[in-house]
């Protein structure tokens, strides 16, 4: 069952068009991640949804019913579309107890207190806060706070969920932590939640399906794995990973391939978003993990300087210099500086 449904949306601030026709579908039980750089409309498009933001055109629909049609000028008020919010700094009440924070929605509306009390209770249970019920904000942790704001949206049983960047006030490693508890949350209460993040590793981990969005449209959109692994466009393929960009002119074309080259290097990779006409320059890459060191020449490899070996904990990162390029790759052992074979996998070198 679909539970959320854009069409051609379009939205301006003054003559800054922020989204140029964004269609979208959220499905029972469906996580969506809105994924991309600042300004590309990620953020806009919630808004919109939840009714923060009026579009020019488009439709908006939740469970089939529209809660805004642009061409008959209709439009459902934000407290009467019955979602879920969860936003970036949580806007907790500092005076009221975590009880009273996730009932406060439920008493504006005139909720029996017996089944308030119920509602809360099982919100609060689920989110592993039964025993912190009588709590202020202040004597919670980050990743409490955090909580008690899912709670306090999921005690609507409402159908969709939005949130708002809702793990960005934690610190690195708490989000790791949180951002698996959320997903089995997720998955628990069969949650159909729309997601807005800028972390690409925390919409993989929690998403059936990303967007990304890339100045006011959808660039592409896929399974976290065609997203990282099939992407469609030089765009995509940047902003997914961690990647090394390889900028050449393409000699030679053959049965999908391209032969990129420079001042004293050639490779093959695979070719991507259309074949490029030999002589043409053309962009590569390749994610970093991708890339090996090698003890010798062979098929697609390169003979480089390398400037310094990183320790990052549980693997290294080595730099080294492509002309005025630089290339970076992960290894288990530091090496010394110097000349090292780097081996770059023909398939796994995207030529757009």
């Amino acid at each position: 069952m679909t539970k959320l449904a854009v069409q051609d949306l379009h939205l301006s601030y003054g003559d800054n068009a922020i989204l140029k026709g964004v269609s979208m579908a959220l499905q029972q039980g469906e996580v969506v991640s809105l994924l991309g750089p600042s300004g590309s409309g990620k953020t806009t498009l919630l808004r919109a949804v939840a009714g923060l933001e009026v579009p020019l055109r488009g439709v908006i629909q939740i469970e089939d019913k529209p809660v805004f049609d642009g061409s008959k000028n209709f439009e459902v008020a934000a407290e009467k579309r019955n979602l879920g919010l969860v936003f970036q700094s949580y806007a907790l009440w500092p005076h009221k107890t975590v009880f009273d924070n996730v009932a406060y929605g439920l008493k504006l509306r005139s909720v029996p207190s017996g089944e308030i009390k119920q509602r809360v209770d099982n919100a609060l249970q689920n989110l592993g806060l039964g025993h912190l019920g009588d709590r202020l904000p202040h004597q919670l942790s980050g990743g409490q706070q955090q909580r008690v704001a899912i709670a306090r949206a999921l005690v609507y049983n409402p159908p969709v969920i939005l949130m708002d960047e809702p793990l960005s006030n934690l610190d690195a490693k708490l989000r790791e932590e949180a951002r698996a508890w959320l997903r089995e949350l997720i998955l628990k209460m069969q949650l159909s939640a729309l997601v807005v993040t800028h972390d690409q590793n925390e919409a993989m981990a929690m998403s059936d399906r990303i967007l990304l969005l890339n100045n006011g449209v959808i660039e592409q959109q896929g399974t976290p794995e065609e997203m990282y692994g099939r992407p469609q466009t030089l765009f995509a393929a940047d902003f997914m990973g961690s990647n090394n960009k390889i900028e050449g002119t393409v000699s030679e074309v053959r049965n999908g391939a391209t032969l990129l080259a420079g001042p004293g290097w050639s490779l093959w990779g695979e070719s991507r978003g259309g074949a490029k006409a030999s002589g043409s320059k053309a962009t590569a890459m390749i994610r970093l993990e991708r890339v090996r060191v090698a003890e010798g020449p062979g098929e697609n490899r390169v003979k480089l300087p390398l400037v310094t070996s990183m320790y990052l904990g549980d693997k290294w990162e080595y730099l080294f210099h492509l002309g005025e390029m630089r290339l970076r790759a992960y290894g288990r052992e530091s090496l010394s500086t110097g000349e090292q074979w780097l081996e770059i996998p023909k398939n796994d070198l995207w030529v757009f």
